[in-house]
């Protein structure tokens, strides 16, 4: 329930309790009433059911029982407006809200679709966010959805099992697709209808159980992640390799720092075409330190000599502050150097 509404319910019941209390006790102390019948003749005079006086009322009886009429049925009359104008204000917001999110992404190219919004879902959402991608969740939860929702994401609530809920979401037009629900059986469906759709989307998932790692990436999966072994090599790495385990998680999360690791794509046309690194002067220039270099070829360069040229369509896989990165980014799109 929507805590707009609970809390102007609450304060419409509040009021009303109020009211009732009031007469209650009006009609105790001027006309000597029983409690009982106070409080029965407070709740027939602000309900306006028309039923007769408990006891004949003195003067100034009525003149109290006038005041609780006004008070009464002003009370019950705003409560009734403010909980159906609140209604009307969900139903509008969500109406509207849902062709929002639609027409945004119908409006989606280049993006990515991620299934499932549980622990593993949310934290891939929250990367994306972070990285400042364009990305879409999908969860049939409606608490899942609301929650992603209330993060600022787009959402759509539909089971990403289905073809239909996957081509809402933009399946054709999407880069990639990350596969995380809570079964392999429901990433292996989702994987093969992904990848029917758009056989050019890059596909992530994870897996649960260790022997569901090749079917997953024979049904289309370009990665597989096993959190529970992989949780279990980082374990005792912690133990014999601490330092290393640091860097890892260093290298990893942001651990507070504005410090990243991205990957950059040498575009045709930039001026970084041909050159070395060492002609580049990267790291002094721009502060950022190149890991690796994945050639177009698709070899992994790991500490690339200085010597090492650079080809249209290779990847530098650089680590540094966030700024750095972009200004890097920006130096191999072609715009030149600066």
């Amino acid at each position: 329930m929507d805590r707009t509404l609970v809390r102007r319910a609450g304060f419409v019941g509040c009021l009303l309790a109020f009211t009732v209390a009031c007469g209650t006790l009006g009609f105790v102390y001027i006309e000597g009433y029983s409690p009982f019948d106070a409080f029965y003749m407070t709740l027939i005079t602000v309900s306006t059911v028309g039923y007769f006086e408990v006891h004949t009322l003195s003067r100034a009886g009525r003149i109290f029982n006038t005041f609780v009429i006004l008070f009464g049925v002003g009370a019950v009359l705003f409560g009734i407006g403010a909980l159906t104008q609140t209604i009307i204000e969900l139903e509008l917001r969500d109406t509207f809200g849902k062709r929002r999110r639609r027409r945004l992404i119908e409006g989606l190219k280049d993006h990515y679709i991620v299934c499932g919004f549980g622990r593993v879902g949310r934290h891939a959402s929250f990367e994306l966010q972070r990285t400042g991608v364009p990305f879409v969740v999908m969860d049939r939860s409606e608490a899942r959805a609301e929650r992603a929702t209330a993060a600022g994401m787009n959402v759509l609530v539909a089971d990403s099992t289905r073809d239909e809920s996957l081509r809402q979401a933009g399946i054709m037009r999407a880069k990639g697709l990350v596969s995380a629900l809570a079964t392999d059986a429901d990433n292996l469906f989702v994987i093969l209808s992904a990848k029917t759709l758009n056989p050019a989307l890059t596909v992530v998932t994870r897996a649960s159980e260790e022997e569901a790692e090749e079917k997953l990436r024979r049904a289309g999966a370009d990665t597989v992640f096993a959190p529970f072994s992989m949780a279990g090599h980082r374990l005792a790495q912690a133990l014999v390799r601490p330092h290393v385990s640091t860097f890892l998680d260093f290298t990893t999360t942001t651990m507070g720092l504005d410090v990243s690791i991205e990957q950059v794509e040498i575009q045709r046309g930039s001026e970084v075409v041909t050159r070395s690194l060492r002609d580049l002067h990267l790291s002094r220039d721009y502060g950022v330190i190149v890991m690796a270099i994945r050639k177009v070829g698709g070899e992994m360069l790991f500490n690339p000599p200085a010597e090492s040229t650079i080809s249209a369509g290779d990847h530098l896989i650089a680590m540094g502050a966030l700024e750095n990165l972009k200004r890097l980014e920006h130096l191999v799109t072609g715009r030149g150097l600066r």
